[in-house]
């Protein structure tokens, strides 16, 4: 399966999933991607500690505003990358035709993402380094 349109999930959107995003963005200019909180920070930036690892890879996430999952957005992608397996059995029971089409972004590791809000900068740069390795992983299967 060819995929076109991707979401990225984690709790608040302004972490784990606009870093997620960007990197694949940046991997993939050809794909659609987008991203969402399952109790999303609505309307927020990204968070401060997050651009700065962004702005390592010379990746510029001012653009990126907070945005909580819905129904209308899973039905659009065709591959949902969450962080952990309790994302995806929330989501799986909260819109059980979503089933199918989630996956962990640390699929491949077998790893769940831990969230870095409100944790030092050195926290941010291994999740962002995980989840730059993660995206990388998923660039080889769509």
């Amino acid at each position: 399966m060819q995929f076109k349109n991707i979401l990225i999930v984690c709790v608040g959107n302004i972490c784990r999933s606009p870093m997620a995003e960007y990197f694949l963005k940046d991997a993939c200019p050809n794909l659609e991607v987008k991203s969402a909180g399952i109790a999303a920070m609505v309307g927020h930036p990204a968070d401060d500690k997050a651009k700065i690892c962004m702005q390592k890879h010379s990746i510029n996430m001012d653009a990126h505003i907070a945005q909580k999952l819905s129904a209308q957005l899973i039905k659009h992608a065709d591959l949902v990358l969450v962080m952990s397996k309790n994302q995806q059995q929330h989501i799986e029971q909260q819109w059980p035709f979503a089933k199918g089409k989630i996956f962990r972004l640390g699929h491949w590791k077998d790893k769940n993402i831990t969230d870095p809000y409100q944790h030092d900068q050195q926290f941010f740069d291994e999740t962002c380094q995980l989840i730059q390795q993660c995206v990388a992983d998923w660039t080889k299967h769509i």
